[in-house]
């Protein structure tokens, strides 16, 4: 009888690691320029460190990340489209949204530049240009901040781009980096944000074209999802995570993350936060 008391003692220690175990990790719904870029990869075990807690990353865009958090698949997300943030926050899905770091989007094309965009100093110009040349152009297509704010752009160019759909215009229906492939394929345009342009390895003849006109401006929240819609949110641990990024701690990371001695993030956070405590 001892014995058969010492086993499931020992069984019930054995069970109460595990659920713990499984308890130390958070789900961020995030995008594919944070994955694809290799920052999460850098900032994560930092966070991991200092607090115990892992991040899991479900890297998709910023439309689809949004409705991870709406169904309660992940207990804060980080993206890039404002509009579509406010809204999320507006319907009671997500709650504390912070602004943690900017970037800028690039538009990127054949080293010949058919259109011939690289001279223009105004991004709704380079469109115009693109859509008057006909030159093949690769969207998105999938509803990512990305997409958003190139459709944001073909608007005040006064292009209803969707009447040249699946002519010259193409919407990949995916990542950026799987799109940025695409337009090496194809000898094609698109817009890409800065961050994963510099990881991607795959050029060939795609080259940066069209850069530094202020509504290409890239602006990066973090929202903790709403416990009071779905009651097994990690709304504690989730809340850690979002701190630091926006502590002085987090914010030093995130201005420290390079490629090719170039910085691809950069910190804006309000510095509400001093420090993040351990539990």
């Amino acid at each position: 009888m001892k014995r058969v008391l010492t086993t499931i003692l020992l069984i019930l220690i054995t069970m109460s690691v595990v659920i713990a175990e499984e308890e130390s990790f958070i789900t961020l719904s995030s995008t594919t320029s944070t994955d694809n870029s290799g920052l999460l990869d850098y900032l994560i075990p930092k966070f991991k460190d200092k607090t115990g807690i892992d991040v899991r990353v479900i890297a998709v865009g910023t439309g689809r990340a949004l409705q991870l958090g709406e169904r309660g698949d992940a207990d804060l997300v980080l993206v890039h489209h404002k509009t579509s943030e406010v809204k999320f926050i507006e319907n009671g899905f997500g709650i504390k949204r912070r602004d943690v770091m900017y970037n800028d989007y690039v538009i990127v094309g054949p080293k010949d530049d058919p259109a011939n965009i690289k001279y223009l100093t105004k991004a709704v110009e380079a469109f115009k240009l693109i859509s008057e040349h006909k030159v093949p152009f690769i969207s998105r297509g999938d509803e990512s901040g990305t997409h958003k704010k190139e459709l944001e752009l073909w608007s005040l160019a006064k292009i209803d781009i969707q009447k040249y759909s699946g002519d010259w215009y193409r919407e990949a229906g995916a990542g950026m980096g799987a799109t940025l492939n695409i337009a090496n394929g194809m000898n094609a345009y698109t817009m890409t944000d800065r961050g994963t342009w510099l990881s991607f390895k795959n050029r060939d003849d795609l080259t940066l074209l069209f850069e530094n006109d202020p509504p290409l401006f890239n602006q990066y929240g973090v929202i903790l999802v709403n416990p009071e819609r779905h009651e097994h949110i990690k709304y504690q641990q989730a809340k850690l995570f979002s701190d630091w990024l926006t502590s002085n701690e987090g914010q030093q990371a995130i201005a420290e993350f390079a490629l090719e001695n170039q910085q691809l993030f950069f910190p804006n956070a309000q510095r509400e936060i001093a420090t993040v405590e351990t539990e």
